[in-house]
Protein backbone atom coordinates (compact mmCIF):
# COMPACT_ATOMS: atom_id res chain seq x y z
CA UNK A 1 0.00 0.00 0.00
CA UNK A 2 1.34 3.33 -1.07
CA UNK A 3 2.50 5.70 1.87
CA UNK A 4 -0.74 8.44 0.56
CA UNK A 5 -3.22 5.57 0.65
CA UNK A 6 -2.41 4.88 4.29
CA UNK A 7 -2.51 8.59 4.77
CA UNK A 8 -5.99 8.72 3.19
CA UNK A 9 -6.80 6.14 4.93
CA UNK A 10 -5.51 7.19 8.59
CA UNK A 11 -8.16 10.26 7.68
CA UNK A 12 -10.82 8.14 6.93
CA UNK A 13 -10.58 6.19 10.30
CA UNK A 14 -10.57 9.76 12.43
CA UNK A 15 -13.72 10.78 10.19
CA UNK A 16 -15.86 7.96 10.43
CA UNK A 17 -14.66 7.80 14.45
CA UNK A 18 -16.20 11.22 14.85
CA UNK A 19 -18.92 11.24 12.77
CA UNK A 20 -19.76 7.84 14.49
CA UNK A 21 -19.56 9.04 17.72
CA UNK A 22 -21.59 12.11 17.29
CA UNK A 23 -24.78 10.71 15.18
CA UNK A 24 -26.75 9.27 17.39
CA UNK A 25 -27.19 13.03 19.22
CA UNK A 26 -29.61 15.31 18.75
CA UNK A 27 -29.05 17.92 16.97
CA UNK A 28 -30.64 20.40 19.61
CA UNK A 29 -28.40 20.00 22.54
CA UNK A 30 -30.03 22.49 24.77
CA UNK A 31 -32.78 20.45 26.85
CA UNK A 32 -33.47 21.47 30.26
CA UNK A 33 -32.45 19.05 33.01
CA UNK A 34 -33.52 21.34 36.02
CA UNK A 35 -36.51 21.81 37.60
CA UNK A 36 -37.19 23.62 40.96
CA UNK A 37 -39.20 23.25 44.66
CA UNK A 38 -40.55 25.88 47.12
CA UNK A 39 -41.67 23.64 50.36
CA UNK A 40 -42.87 25.44 53.45
CA UNK A 41 -43.58 23.61 56.60
CA UNK A 42 -45.97 25.18 59.00
CA UNK A 43 -48.80 23.97 61.32
CA UNK A 44 -50.07 20.48 59.88
CA UNK A 45 -49.18 20.80 56.25
CA UNK A 46 -46.50 21.44 53.89
CA UNK A 47 -46.93 23.72 50.74
CA UNK A 48 -44.90 22.91 48.12
CA UNK A 49 -44.63 24.40 44.43
CA UNK A 50 -43.00 22.59 41.78
CA UNK A 51 -42.17 24.09 38.45
CA UNK A 52 -40.90 22.21 35.82
CA UNK A 53 -40.07 22.99 31.61
CA UNK A 54 -43.06 22.02 29.64
CA UNK A 55 -42.48 19.37 27.81
CA UNK A 56 -40.91 17.52 31.11
CA UNK A 57 -44.51 17.91 32.18
CA UNK A 58 -46.08 16.71 29.38
CA UNK A 59 -43.17 13.61 29.59
CA UNK A 60 -44.71 13.31 33.40
CA UNK A 61 -48.50 13.64 32.21
CA UNK A 62 -48.75 13.43 28.61
CA UNK A 63 -52.53 13.46 29.04
CA UNK A 64 -52.08 17.01 29.91
CA UNK A 65 -51.33 17.84 26.19
CA UNK A 66 -54.68 18.14 25.32
CA UNK A 67 -54.19 18.56 21.32
CA UNK A 68 -50.48 16.69 21.22
CA UNK A 69 -48.43 19.47 19.70
CA UNK A 70 -45.89 19.22 22.51
CA UNK A 71 -46.95 23.06 23.72
CA UNK A 72 -49.26 23.72 27.24
CA UNK A 73 -51.90 26.58 26.95
CA UNK A 74 -53.36 27.42 30.48
CA UNK A 75 -56.68 25.62 29.10
CA UNK A 76 -54.87 22.39 28.75
CA UNK A 77 -53.51 22.73 32.36
CA UNK A 78 -56.76 23.55 33.67
CA UNK A 79 -58.50 20.55 31.89
CA UNK A 80 -55.45 18.10 32.67
CA UNK A 81 -56.37 18.90 36.31
CA UNK A 82 -57.25 15.45 37.44
CA UNK A 83 -54.22 13.54 35.55
CA UNK A 84 -51.99 16.37 37.43
CA UNK A 85 -53.32 15.86 40.67
CA UNK A 86 -52.85 11.58 40.31
CA UNK A 87 -49.50 11.76 39.11
CA UNK A 88 -48.75 14.61 41.85
CA UNK A 89 -50.20 12.13 44.34
CA UNK A 90 -48.08 8.82 42.82
CA UNK A 91 -44.58 10.65 42.35
CA UNK A 92 -44.32 12.94 45.65
CA UNK A 93 -45.00 10.97 49.19
CA UNK A 94 -44.36 13.50 52.39
CA UNK A 95 -44.71 12.01 56.14
CA UNK A 96 -44.59 14.13 58.98
CA UNK A 97 -43.07 11.99 61.81
CA UNK A 98 -43.18 8.78 59.53
CA UNK A 99 -47.13 9.68 59.31
CA UNK A 100 -48.65 9.98 55.13
CA UNK A 101 -49.69 13.57 54.88
CA UNK A 102 -52.44 14.05 52.09
CA UNK A 103 -51.60 16.02 48.76
CA UNK A 104 -53.94 17.78 46.52
CA UNK A 105 -53.20 20.19 43.55
CA UNK A 106 -54.47 23.83 44.55
CA UNK A 107 -53.58 25.41 40.99
CA UNK A 108 -51.00 25.24 38.24
CA UNK A 109 -49.75 27.91 35.63
CA UNK A 110 -47.66 28.77 33.26
CA UNK A 111 -44.70 30.77 34.35
CA UNK A 112 -41.57 32.57 32.63
CA UNK A 113 -39.99 31.14 29.18
CA UNK A 114 -41.32 27.73 29.29
CA UNK A 115 -42.15 26.72 32.62
CA UNK A 116 -45.33 25.56 34.67
CA UNK A 117 -45.84 25.76 38.49
CA UNK A 118 -47.84 23.71 40.52
CA UNK A 119 -48.90 24.60 43.44
CA UNK A 120 -49.59 22.05 45.61
CA UNK A 121 -50.28 21.23 49.34
CA UNK A 122 -49.76 18.17 51.96
CA UNK A 123 -52.09 18.02 54.96
CA UNK A 124 -50.60 15.79 58.27
CA UNK A 125 -52.51 14.08 60.88
CA UNK A 126 -50.40 16.58 63.55
CA UNK A 127 -47.96 19.21 63.31
CA UNK A 128 -44.39 18.99 63.11
CA UNK A 129 -41.18 20.14 62.91
CA UNK A 130 -39.94 18.17 60.45
CA UNK A 131 -41.04 16.52 57.54
CA UNK A 132 -39.77 14.22 54.71
CA UNK A 133 -40.42 14.82 51.07
CA UNK A 134 -39.90 11.80 48.71
CA UNK A 135 -40.10 12.72 44.69
CA UNK A 136 -40.40 9.53 43.04
CA UNK A 137 -41.65 11.13 40.30
CA UNK A 138 -37.82 12.27 39.72
CA UNK A 139 -37.34 8.83 38.15
CA UNK A 140 -39.48 9.25 35.69
CA UNK A 141 -37.26 12.22 34.23
CA UNK A 142 -34.17 12.04 32.17
CA UNK A 143 -31.45 10.81 33.30
CA UNK A 144 -29.17 13.92 35.28
CA UNK A 145 -32.36 16.14 35.79
CA UNK A 146 -31.86 17.75 38.70
CA UNK A 147 -34.35 19.80 41.35
CA UNK A 148 -33.24 22.63 43.12
CA UNK A 149 -35.14 22.71 46.20
CA UNK A 150 -35.69 25.82 48.66
CA UNK A 151 -36.75 24.97 52.17
CA UNK A 152 -38.38 27.26 55.36
CA UNK A 153 -39.95 25.73 58.45
CA UNK A 154 -39.79 27.06 62.09
CA UNK A 155 -35.93 25.70 61.81
CA UNK A 156 -35.11 28.31 59.26
CA UNK A 157 -34.80 28.12 55.76
CA UNK A 158 -31.62 26.98 53.01
CA UNK A 159 -31.22 24.77 49.63
CA UNK A 160 -31.12 21.25 49.02
CA UNK A 161 -30.28 19.08 45.60
CA UNK A 162 -32.31 16.33 44.73
CA UNK A 163 -31.54 14.08 41.62
CA UNK A 164 -32.18 10.07 41.07
CA UNK A 165 -30.92 7.75 43.42
CA UNK A 166 -31.07 10.79 46.07
CA UNK A 167 -34.56 12.25 45.75
CA UNK A 168 -35.28 12.42 49.54
CA UNK A 169 -35.81 15.93 50.99
CA UNK A 170 -35.56 17.03 54.75
CA UNK A 171 -37.62 19.52 55.31
CA UNK A 172 -36.53 21.38 58.57
CA UNK A 173 -32.54 19.82 58.05
CA UNK A 174 -29.81 21.51 58.83
CA UNK A 175 -27.57 23.32 56.76
CA UNK A 176 -25.10 20.52 57.04
CA UNK A 177 -27.55 17.68 55.99
CA UNK A 178 -28.66 19.81 53.04
CA UNK A 179 -26.55 19.41 49.01
CA UNK A 180 -25.59 22.48 47.89
CA UNK A 181 -26.93 24.47 44.90
CA UNK A 182 -23.78 26.08 43.93
CA UNK A 183 -22.47 22.75 43.36
CA UNK A 184 -25.00 20.88 41.36
CA UNK A 185 -25.39 23.90 39.05
CA UNK A 186 -21.78 23.85 38.44
CA UNK A 187 -22.38 20.24 37.34
CA UNK A 188 -25.24 21.13 35.51
CA UNK A 189 -22.63 23.90 33.46
CA UNK A 190 -20.45 21.21 32.67
CA UNK A 191 -22.88 18.70 31.34
CA UNK A 192 -24.46 21.11 29.46
CA UNK A 193 -21.54 22.16 27.77
CA UNK A 194 -20.46 18.22 27.12
CA UNK A 195 -23.77 17.42 25.80
CA UNK A 196 -23.51 20.85 23.48
CA UNK A 197 -22.58 18.90 20.75
CA UNK A 198 -22.55 22.32 18.21
CA UNK A 199 -20.45 23.96 20.50
CA UNK A 200 -18.08 21.53 21.13
CA UNK A 201 -18.50 21.19 17.15
CA UNK A 202 -18.03 24.99 16.70
CA UNK A 203 -14.80 24.89 19.55
CA UNK A 204 -13.10 21.73 17.42
CA UNK A 205 -13.65 23.77 13.80
CA UNK A 206 -11.89 26.63 15.46
CA UNK A 207 -8.73 24.99 16.78
CA UNK A 208 -8.82 22.93 14.00
CA UNK A 209 -6.17 24.83 11.75
CA UNK A 210 -3.75 24.96 14.58
CA UNK A 211 -1.45 27.98 15.28
CA UNK A 212 0.50 29.10 17.69
CA UNK A 213 -0.39 28.47 21.23
CA UNK A 214 -1.35 32.24 22.24
CA UNK A 215 -3.30 32.82 19.30
CA UNK A 216 -4.91 29.68 19.95
CA UNK A 217 -5.22 30.32 23.49
CA UNK A 218 -6.77 34.57 22.53
CA UNK A 219 -9.02 32.84 20.34
CA UNK A 220 -10.70 30.50 23.03
CA UNK A 221 -10.98 33.89 25.48
CA UNK A 222 -12.63 35.88 23.06
CA UNK A 223 -15.15 33.05 22.95
CA UNK A 224 -15.44 32.43 26.93
CA UNK A 225 -15.53 36.03 27.64
CA UNK A 226 -17.97 36.36 24.66
CA UNK A 227 -20.72 33.85 25.90
CA UNK A 228 -20.33 35.03 29.60
CA UNK A 229 -21.46 38.40 28.61
CA UNK A 230 -24.45 37.34 26.93
CA UNK A 231 -25.36 34.65 29.70
CA UNK A 232 -25.55 37.22 31.93
CA UNK A 233 -27.61 39.45 29.75
CA UNK A 234 -30.30 36.58 29.05
CA UNK A 235 -30.32 35.39 32.30
CA UNK A 236 -30.68 38.49 34.80
CA UNK A 237 -33.72 39.54 32.03
CA UNK A 238 -31.49 42.20 30.45
CA UNK A 239 -32.23 41.18 26.98
CA UNK A 240 -32.27 38.46 24.74
CA UNK A 241 -32.70 37.08 21.46
CA UNK A 242 -35.66 34.42 20.49
CA UNK A 243 -34.18 30.89 20.56
CA UNK A 244 -35.55 30.80 16.97
CA UNK A 245 -32.86 33.32 15.77
CA UNK A 246 -30.23 31.96 18.24
CA UNK A 247 -30.17 28.11 17.70
CA UNK A 248 -29.94 28.75 14.02
CA UNK A 249 -27.75 31.08 14.14
CA UNK A 250 -25.58 28.47 16.39
CA UNK A 251 -25.54 26.12 13.59
CA UNK A 252 -24.77 29.04 10.72
CA UNK A 253 -21.79 29.66 12.86
CA UNK A 254 -20.68 25.93 13.07
CA UNK A 255 -20.67 25.84 8.96
CA UNK A 256 -19.26 29.58 8.46
CA UNK A 257 -15.76 27.95 10.51
CA UNK A 258 -15.88 24.87 8.69
CA UNK A 259 -15.70 27.35 5.35
CA UNK A 260 -13.56 29.32 6.77
CA UNK A 261 -10.90 26.34 7.29
CA UNK A 262 -10.55 26.26 3.50
CA UNK A 263 -8.90 29.49 3.41
CA UNK A 264 -7.08 30.33 6.54
CA UNK A 265 -3.68 28.79 7.52
CA UNK A 266 -4.25 29.33 11.16
CA UNK A 267 -5.92 30.66 14.68
CA UNK A 268 -3.47 33.36 15.20
CA UNK A 269 -6.53 35.98 14.39
CA UNK A 270 -9.70 34.40 14.62
CA UNK A 271 -10.51 35.90 17.81
CA UNK A 272 -11.97 38.32 15.63
CA UNK A 273 -14.75 36.18 14.64
CA UNK A 274 -14.64 34.40 18.33
CA UNK A 275 -15.95 37.41 20.11
CA UNK A 276 -19.39 37.66 17.77
CA UNK A 277 -20.15 34.44 17.96
CA UNK A 278 -19.23 33.61 21.28
CA UNK A 279 -22.28 36.00 22.03
CA UNK A 280 -24.81 33.90 19.93
CA UNK A 281 -23.69 31.02 21.67
CA UNK A 282 -23.99 32.52 24.93
CA UNK A 283 -27.64 32.95 24.76
CA UNK A 284 -27.78 29.69 23.39
CA UNK A 285 -25.99 28.05 26.95
CA UNK A 286 -28.45 30.86 29.06
CA UNK A 287 -31.56 28.96 27.50
CA UNK A 288 -31.15 26.20 30.15
CA UNK A 289 -31.29 28.79 33.25
CA UNK A 290 -33.55 30.77 31.72
CA UNK A 291 -36.13 28.47 31.03
CA UNK A 292 -35.89 27.24 34.63
CA UNK A 293 -37.31 30.32 35.47
CA UNK A 294 -34.63 30.65 38.88
CA UNK A 295 -36.45 33.00 41.82
CA UNK A 296 -34.34 36.31 41.28
CA UNK A 297 -32.54 36.16 44.76
CA UNK A 298 -31.32 32.75 43.34
CA UNK A 299 -29.85 34.29 40.11
CA UNK A 300 -26.46 35.94 41.05
CA UNK A 301 -25.39 32.69 42.42
CA UNK A 302 -27.09 30.61 39.41
CA UNK A 303 -25.38 32.31 36.89
CA UNK A 304 -21.69 32.34 38.33
CA UNK A 305 -22.26 28.28 39.16
CA UNK A 306 -23.58 27.53 35.94
CA UNK A 307 -21.18 29.37 33.84
CA UNK A 308 -18.05 28.24 35.83
CA UNK A 309 -19.45 24.88 34.95
CA UNK A 310 -19.06 25.47 30.85
CA UNK A 311 -16.30 26.84 31.64
CA UNK A 312 -14.80 23.56 33.20
CA UNK A 313 -16.53 21.35 30.98
CA UNK A 314 -14.96 23.42 28.03
CA UNK A 315 -11.16 23.48 29.39
CA UNK A 316 -11.35 19.83 30.03
CA UNK A 317 -12.48 19.09 26.32
CA UNK A 318 -9.17 21.43 24.92
CA UNK A 319 -7.28 19.87 27.42
CA UNK A 320 -7.48 16.45 25.94
CA UNK A 321 -8.37 17.71 22.09
CA UNK A 322 -5.44 20.36 21.71
CA UNK A 323 -2.62 17.50 22.12
CA UNK A 324 -3.98 15.45 19.62
CA UNK A 325 -3.91 18.10 17.37
CA UNK A 326 -0.80 19.67 17.81
CA UNK A 327 0.31 15.49 17.52
CA UNK A 328 -1.37 14.97 14.18
CA UNK A 329 -0.45 18.44 12.96
CA UNK A 330 3.16 17.06 12.97
CA UNK A 331 2.02 14.79 10.00
CA UNK A 332 2.07 16.00 6.49
CA UNK A 333 -1.09 14.32 5.95
CA UNK A 334 -3.03 15.67 8.56
CA UNK A 335 -2.36 19.04 7.04
CA UNK A 336 -2.58 17.94 3.69
CA UNK A 337 -6.13 16.27 4.25
CA UNK A 338 -7.06 15.35 7.65
CA UNK A 339 -7.98 19.58 8.12
CA UNK A 340 -9.92 19.41 4.83
CA UNK A 341 -12.08 16.54 5.57
CA UNK A 342 -12.56 17.18 9.05
CA UNK A 343 -13.89 20.47 8.30
CA UNK A 344 -16.07 19.26 5.57
CA UNK A 345 -17.50 17.49 8.14
CA UNK A 346 -18.16 20.68 10.57
CA UNK A 347 -19.73 22.28 7.56
CA UNK A 348 -22.03 19.72 6.80
CA UNK A 349 -23.03 19.26 10.84
CA UNK A 350 -23.79 22.94 10.65
CA UNK A 351 -25.67 22.90 7.70
CA UNK A 352 -27.43 20.21 8.83
CA UNK A 353 -28.51 21.53 12.14
CA UNK A 354 -29.17 24.60 10.59
CA UNK A 355 -31.89 23.40 8.11
CA UNK A 356 -33.60 21.14 10.77
CA UNK A 357 -33.56 24.05 13.39
CA UNK A 358 -35.16 26.03 10.66
CA UNK A 359 -37.41 23.58 9.67
CA UNK A 360 -38.70 23.19 13.08
CA UNK A 361 -37.31 19.43 13.17
CA UNK A 362 -34.53 19.67 15.68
Amino acid sequence: MRRSDMHWNGTLVVLGVLVAGLSPMRASAHQVGISRGEYRLEDKSLQAELVFARQELVGLVPAVDGDKDGTLAAAELEAGREAIQAAIRSGVSVHADDTPCTGELLGTRLVEEDGVALETRFTCEQTASRASVELALLQELPHGHRHLAHVASGNGSGDAVLLRGASTLDVGASAAERGSVVGALLWMGIVHILSGLDHLVFLFGLILVGGRLRGLLATITAFTVAHSITIALAVLGVWAPSPSFVEPAIALSVAYVGCENFFVKNANRRWLITFPFGLVHGFGFAGALGELAVPKAQLIPALVSFNLGVEAGQLAVLAVVLPILFWARQRPWFVTYGVRALSAVVVLLGAGWFTLRVTGLG
